[in-house]
């Protein structure tokens, strides 16, 4: 068991600096923690407790509580069957005994070789291709016996490597900020630091990729409009909003607007 590499440390810092306090990344730095085992070894929840400021109990409790966290060591495949009401209609639970089967093992358990854990979940949104299953957070819709083989025989050969990585990685995309919502971003901060653009955040320097004082948005649709946002904060004023700023609604009445019809006074 181990605590986080250094390149791992490297990413937990810089989610760090997407927060204005370290405990609010907790949950992202356990999805990469998860990505470095496969699950949440006691050293690395008492890492992340220490970068965080909290007890590795608290730690361990947001983990325990949300299923996409383990607190044990599970398969390289996570295979997950899906029993919920479109699937169990469809043939969910004669998929998940052909898995039980098929791999040897009952759900919650996993293989001797420790490839495979099989679990049965509910609902995984995969409604109009029921039955269905993912592996790692992978979907595969109407699966049948023979396709269940397949996937299996597949995933022991590393034929499918590319779609399908080893449990704990949620996610091979890394977040990247365009250059001009960045400038922008700075300069607004420079001129008035309440004029910065909602759901934008400058972090230390030295915390992230891509140059100094990089900002990095709370959500990826954040940065769409921050350019557009923050100007209309510039045009409209300190303390009005675009609504405020610009012409009257319809429904608003004007000072010389007559009694509401009906009205009989």
């Amino acid at each position: 068991m181990s605590r986080l590499s250094p390149d791992n440390l490297r990413r937990a810092k810089e989610l760090m600096g997407l927060y204005p306090e370290p405990r609010s990344a907790l949950i992202p730095m356990l999805h990469v923690a998860q990505e470095q085992d496969g699950w949440l070894t006691p050293d690395v929840i008492e890492h992340v407790a220490e970068l965080v400021e909290l007890s590795p109990a608290e730690v361990y409790g947001t983990a325990s509580f949300y299923d996409m966290f383990f607190t044990h060591p599970v398969g390289r495949y996570l295979v997950s069957v899906c029993t919920n009401l479109a699937c169990l209609l469809n043939g969910g639970y004669e998929l998940l005994a052909h898995a039980e089967e098929r791999l040897g093992v009952a759900a919650g358990s996993t293989t001797d070789d420790g490839e495979f854990t099989l679990e049965e979940v509910e609902c995984i949104a995969l409604c109009g291709a029921a039955p269905c299953l993912a592996v790692n957070w992978r979907f595969f819709g109407d699966v049948t016996d023979a396709d269940f083989d397949r996937l299996v025989d597949d995933l022991r050969t590393g034929r499918l490597a590319d779609k399908v990585p080893h449990h704990g990685t949620l996610c091979r995309v890394r977040r990247k900020v365009p250059a001009d919502a960045a400038a922008d971003a700075r300069r607004d901060q420079q001129a008035d630091p309440r004029t910065v653009p909602v759901g934008l955040s400058l972090v230390p320097e030295d915390v992230v990729e891509g140059g100094p004082g990089e900002p990095q948005p709370a959500h990826p649709r954040a940065t769409a409009g921050a350019t557009g946002h923050a100007r209309a904060i510039r045009v409209a004023g300190q303390g009005t909003s675009e609504r405020d700023a610009g012409p009257e609604r319809p429904s608003e009445r004007s000072a010389d607007a007559g009694p509401d019809k009906g009205d009989d006074k």
